[in-house]
């Protein structure tokens, strides 16, 4: 009988668990190191009120991963319903989504997902600008005359002479945006989340996360919008609804975890994996050790693994030759913390639309604010108001971007909780006596690093794992791949159509969130 262990209850592991569970699959067992379901994409209560860790808006281009999401958690239309037309706004499957008799739910059952308005703005200059950046009458406005012919030029200079060849990141926005563009909105951003300069960034970073979004995009999408109001958005960066879990993504993973348990399948909390063993080219066996110190074994016909791969490459007994397994073990990360500020009110600004709190509408703020380290916010009230205890508080997440050896990651919880009131006040966003609470959230290796030396000669690694016949990695870490939620997901399905199948070729898993087509272009 086939044993399949898979490493990581997030998004891609749990999919994978199901997906082998519907193929018949019965010994399956998932080891997930924390006591959490759902990865990066929990959902952490604190005191009632929940954070999204990062932010996850539920939208695909993939048919497969939207049905598979409404199957898992009931669409609730909102009140009045919209159309079909309405709803629709670039989701290829939509109009089956939305068949006649489909739609059961309504926002006051528990386990439902939501339509909700998608608004993220830029701060900067105590101005908020569209993001991404959209041509209009309130863009030139807000940034005056002199700058908007000041990017315009540079824009069309970038468009008539590219960057050839384009290796970094900073190539990639300067060739799409033009250089002005680039330092004003996305250099200093980017860097703050990267922790090192955009031309040290592989090009491959923007190729996954921006793809072909660019001016002539942007401004194709505001003319057709203008004439077409269901038309579908072509980016997603410009999609303007999305599905959301009523009590935030983890409602999802856990309500997938507890089907997938109540079906046979086990589920193992608090089981860090130590070490794989590997005879020749295949993994034999899973060594996991428990909260207790203790170290348990499973045998394995095959292995599917969404852990860092750092620690998988450190974990392999006997290791890969030397020259492969350094590969792994100095590739880089970037670690995130979220600071929740529960406010009674924020400062009121010309985005405010309530009038006692002043909330604004945002679901992401980007601070492109010189001199603070806050990368982003999120108001959490805006992603689903069901996140929020008391409807009449403001709930923030504040984002800051980091590294395991960094001043900023050594910081205690209260000192980030003080420089996260300090900096709310810089940006004029709160003032710090209108704080009602605080809490910090830590998620190591939240972003698979885009450059060093080791990211440089990743394919050598990749070949050496995906030579063992019988290991799959799938997901974020797993393949060391900015994937978004669903990019995951398919990467599970692939993985699992290849143990299914029978076959060990790897390259189908790979070619996920590769093709610009797949996820930013819209299916013709």
């Amino acid at each position: 009988m086939t044993q399949v262990i898979i490493i990581g209850a997030g998004p891609a592991g749990l999919t994978a668990a199901r997906e082998l569970q519907r193929a018949g699959v019965s010994q399956i067992t998932v080891l997930e190191a924390s006591a959490d379901i759902g990865g990066l994409s929990k959902t952490v209560n604190y005191k009632g009120n929940r954070i999204d860790i990062g932010g996850h808006r539920f939208f695909s281009k993939s048919d497969w991963v939207m049905d598979w999401w409404r199957d898992s958690l009931p669409i609730a239309l909102p009140e009045p319903r919209v159309t079909e037309s309405e709803f629709r706004l670039g989701y290829q499957g939509a109009h089956r989504l939305l068949g006649a008799g489909e739609i059961t739910a309504s926002e006051s059952d528990a386990d439902v997902m939501l339509v909700r308005n998608r608004l993220s703005r830029i701060l900067f200059g105590g101005q908020f600008f569209d993001y991404p950046l959209k041509p209009g009458f309130d863009t030139a406005r807000k940034l005056g005359p002199v700058k908007c012919v000041k990017f315009g030029a540079s824009y069309v200079a970038s468009a008539m002479s590219p960057i050839t060849p384009e290796t970094s990141l900073e190539d990639f926005f300067i060739n799409r945006f033009g250089k002005q563009l680039y330092l004003q909105f996305f250099k200093e951003y980017t860097e703050k989340v990267w922790g090192v300069p955009c031309n040290e960034i592989s090009a491959a970073w923007g190729a996954q996360r921006v793809k072909s979004l660019s001016v002539t995009k942007m401004i194709a999408h505001a003319v057709r919008k203008g004439f077409k109001r269901d038309a579908a958005a072509e980016q997603t960066s410009l999609i303007e609804h999305f599905l959301y879990p009523k009590f935030g993504p983890g409602q999802m993973w856990e309500t997938v975890a507890r089907r997938y348990e109540r079906e046979g399948g086990q589920l193992i909390r608090d089981a860090r994996v130590t070490g794989l063993h590997r005879s020749d080219r295949r993994i034999t066996g899973v060594s996991f050790q428990r909260p207790d110190g203790s170290t348990q074994h499973l045998q394995a016909d095959h292995v599917i693994s969404t852990m860092p791969v750092k620690e998988l490459t450190l974990a392999l007994q006997p290791a890969l030759p030397a020259e492969v397994t350094d590969i792994g073990a100095n590739l880089l990360y970037r670690d995130f913390i979220t600071v929740g500020v529960l406010y009674r009110k924020l400062h009121p600004t010309k985005a405010s639309i309530h009038p006692r709190t002043h909330l604004v509408p945002d679901n992401w703020i980007y601070i492109q604010e010189p001199g603070v380290k806050v990368g982003r916010l999120q108001i959490f009230n805006n992603w689903s108001p069901h996140l929020v205890a008391d409807p009449n508080t403001v709930w923030v997440g504040l984002e800051f971007f980091a590294k395991d050896d960094d001043d900023l990651w050594a910081m205690s919880d209260e000192a980030l909780k003080a420089l996260a009131l300090k900096e709310m006040q810089q940006i004029g966003m709160a003032h710090p006596e209108d704080a009602l609470d605080a809490t910090v959230i830590r998620m190591p290796k939240a972003y698979p690093g885009y450059f060093g030396s080791a990211y440089a000669a990743f394919p050598k690694l990749q070949a050496a794992l995906d030579d063992l016949s019988n290991l799959f990695l799938i997901g974020r870490n797993g393949m060391h791949r900015y994937n978004n939620q669903d990019h995951s997901m398919l990467s599970a399905k692939a993985a699992v159509d290849a143990i299914v199948s029978g076959r060990s070729d790897k390259a189908p898993i790979w070619a996920i969130n590769v093709d610009d087509e797949y996820h930013e272009d819209e299916e013709k």
